[in-house]
């Protein structure tokens, strides 16, 4: 089976939510001497993003968005082992991450936080309508290089730029990166609200974040 395959077949077994077969598969895929972080950014994280987009339709429920999600945690954790030692060891950045006040859609920043602790970053990752009063205070608690918040809807939107000011008042954004995403958001919106930078995309925030912590 080329590699292609294995992408397929694991985006389905995660919208299916079938944990036993994640964890075959992840375990035939490494067999192949393929690339774990490939898995786990064009196959599973495909199939949550697929789930994802069926919820909003209403085409599934809450608990197949839960069982998908610790079938992908399974199958992450068979893909993590072979990582690099030094990939896995090597702590590039400490981020606090969190769905803005009023927005309760965590799948998009699930994924993120996937994303950003395979490719060695820490993540405190706060869950879904968090106050803005709370991502400050955990910056503060962890000394956060890099604070994100995500917002899907227009309405929770106005949370982002209330957090840029919370963080200003508190002190804290010499030498921290803010950064914020979301379906709702924009280059632009980001660029009003004096945000380091905007990623569309989970695979776009960790390129970016990449760069800055090299």
């Amino acid at each position: 089976m080329d590699k292609a395959q294995y992408m397929k077949m694991a985006a389905q077994y995660i919208v299916d939510a079938e944990e036993d077969e994640i964890e075959k598969l992840a375990h035939a895929y490494l067999d192949e001497g393929f690339d774990p972080v490939e898995m786990i950014e064009q196959g599973l994280s495909e199939g949550i993003r697929r789930l994802g987009d069926l919820f909003d339709r209403g085409e599934v429920f809450l608990p197949q968005l839960i069982i998908a999600s610790e079938a992908m945690t399974k199958g992450v954790n068979i893909l993590e082992q072979a990582l690099p030692k030094d990939q896995i060891g090597k702590k590039r950045a400490k981020v606090v991450l969190g769905t803005i006040e009023g927005d309760v859609h965590d799948i998009g920043k699930g994924i993120l936080v996937t994303m950003l602790r395979v490719y060695g970053f820490e993540v405190i990752d706060l869950g879904r309508d968090v106050p803005i009063a709370t991502f400050v205070e955990k910056a503060k608690e962890h000394k956060a290089d890099v604070v994100g918040s995500s917002a899907l809807m227009t309405t929770t939107m106005v949370g982002q730029k209330a957090l840029e000011q919370a963080l200003k008042e508190a002190g804290l954004l010499d030498g921290l990166t803010t950064m914020v995403g979301g379906a709702a958001t924009t280059e632009r919106w980001g660029a009003k609200i004096g945000a380091s930078l905007w990623a569309e995309t989970a695979a776009d925030t960790v390129i970016k974040l990449k760069a800055i912590f090299s």
